[in-house]
């Protein structure tokens, strides 16, 4: 019998069999206990269940023309497998499969993938559910939005599953839990922290399955963009990691390990406890783009200010011997290391004419002696405005994303930091944040365990960004990149100007580096 028919098939009965028996589980270990478990490694286990076990000869062989990094395109024969469900008790077997496509021939020449990196590309967006059931072939995994939506390639500017596969990499797609998932029964059953719980079970199984999936498990780079670029930081930052344990063991996640090699992040929405805070200090006196207008600048100044304690606490340095950032010279910061630099390579590569034009058209940027300067204020106001009112995450009425991502049980959103809920505007009596909150966010943020210096984390860092993405403030990549270098990783950080959310204007050097960081040799390399 064809496997993909099978897989199919226990897609749709996992789903409804468990549906109404979704529960949310709480992590043990508290405080000094988390502090050590974070920092402890998990030992690859034992054998496998037999529906973990990965059939390697259960494909079916697809033919496509994919674009390729440098522009063009490449026609590309591939081995397409699954979807197959990646634990064996899933809440939601329809979110919870990945697809895993594998080059066999590109442009006439035959491939050998057996040892070749990963792309481990997830589609997360707005942390909404993410499925590949119905893939029949590579770059196909669905984000689901609220009232049916579907973007093209799920709102990135380029189909990175597409771009890597062209480039000879193995590629697995996984699926996820997402905020908005609720079962008959009113339960909330995606949100925090489920989508990190389901990536890393994802990676679990590809390294169960070490010597039957096609490629190098050993050499996995995690890939996301927005709120899958945070998942991919955290997946990088948080492997092995024992405080994810209890929610593993209720899956039925392989036992082994969940650590990737590589991590490559856009504009990651990180650090959401800290996230209002520092998107004041960045964008507090932006207008928003919409209205023009000024956003409250009482609660800007307040949150801006919090910022400041918040940035000394990390007690990070920046990248360059810069020296130790803090709330004063972060703007500096940015400008030294970031936003002048992507300036001048994008003017840089204008023709004469065209960046006479572009200067013309934007006075705030000054070109002088092959590079752009311009200060801080400038930047604000060529960047065009703020797109979220204040608070920006944790909204006083409920109203975000993120309320919906901390949200538990049939209560569909929750304040997640103290000042929102002491704003709260929904007519909230209690005075305290839910009891399992602060281990939900540590959970949910990558620098939680940089901050601990965790051993499990990955060494490699690729982080990008536009300088025209008011989704986040610029200082959540900025003391990604700059906290991970600090702990010696191998960083390799930049801005794209003028360039808003999800973008990426640089896959060919992007997968060049990973082609470095994993010593692989593309095809016709």
């Amino acid at each position: 019998m064809n496997r993909r028919a099978v897989d199919r098939r226990t897609v749709l009965r996992g789903a409804a069999a468990t549906a109404a028996a979704v529960s949310a589980s709480g992590i043990a270990a508290t405080g000094a206990q988390a502090t050590q478990a974070a920092s402890a490694v998990r030992p690859v286990g034992g054998g496998l269940p037999r529906s973990l076990v990965f059939d390697k000869a259960d494909y079916t062989v697809r033919t496509a023309t994919l674009p390729s990094a440098d522009g063009g395109t490449k026609e590309v024969t591939y081995h397409f497998y699954g979807p197959v469900t990646y634990v064996t008790d899933p809440v939601d077997a329809t979110h919870q499969s990945l697809v895993v496509s594998v080059p066999v021939a590109i442009d006439g020449e035959k491939v050998d993938a057996g040892h070749t990196p990963i792309v481990f590309a997830n589609w997360v967006g707005g942390y909404f559910p993410v499925s590949v059931a119905k893939s029949t072939g590579i770059g196909e995994g669905i984000m689901e939005m609220p009232g049916g939506r579907v973007l093209e390639n799920n709102g990135n500017d380029s189909n990175l599953p597409k771009l890597a596969l062209a480039a000879g990499y193995v590629v697995v797609e996984p699926g996820a839990r997402g905020r908005t998932l609720v079962d008959a029964g009113g339960v909330y059953y995606g949100t925090a922290p489920a989508v990190i719980v389901d990536l890393k079970a994802a990676v679990r199984y590809l390294r169960a399955n070490k010597g039957r999936v096609p490629g190098d498990t050993e050499r996995i780079v995690s890939t996301g963009t927005s709120a899958g670029g945070a998942m991919s930081a955290l997946l990088g930052a948080s492997g092995d990691s024992h405080l994810y344990d209890g929610h593993l063991r209720e899956l039925g996640a392989a036992d082994a390990s969940d650590a990737v090699f590589a991590t490559a992040a856009w504009c990651p929405i990180a650090d959401l406890e800290h996230a209002d805070m520092s998107y004041e200090w960045c964008w507090g006196s932006a207008k928003l783009s919409g209205t023009g207008a000024l956003v409250d600048q009482t609660l800007s100044k307040e949150l801006s200010a919090a910022f400041a304690d918040y940035q000394a606490s990390l007690r990070i340095d920046g990248i360059g011997r810069y020296g130790r950032l803090t709330a004063r010279n972060y703007d500096d910061y940015l400008l030294t290391t970031y936003l002048r630099p992507a300036a001048t390579a994008y003017l840089d590569g204008l023709s004469a004419e065209a960046r006479s034009a572009y200067l013309a058209a934007n006075p705030a940027i000054g070109w002088d002696g092959g590079r752009a300067s311009f200060t801080w204020d400038a930047y604000l106001a060529h960047m065009g405005g703020r797109n979220k009112n204040v608070p920006s995450f944790d909204g006083f009425g409920l109203t975000t994303g993120e309320n919906n991502l901390f949200g538990k049980g049939t209560v569909g959103a929750r304040h997640f930091t103290r000042y929102g809920l002491d704003h709260d505007t929904t007519g909230l009596t209690t005075k305290r944040l839910d009891k399992d909150i602060p281990e939900t966010l540590a959970l949910m943020n990558p620098m939680h365990f940089i901050r601990q210096r965790h051993a499990g984390r990955s060494r490699h860092w690729w982080i990008r960004l536009g300088t025209s993405d008011p989704h986040t403030s610029l200082t959540v990549a900025g003391n990604l990149a700059a906290s991970l270098a600090g702990l010696g990783d191998d960083v390799n950080s930049a801005m794209y100007w003028d360039a808003g959310h999800a973008t990426n204007r640089d896959p060919a050097a992007f997968l060049n580096w990973a082609a470095q960081v994993t010593g692989h040799r593309p095809p016709g390399a």
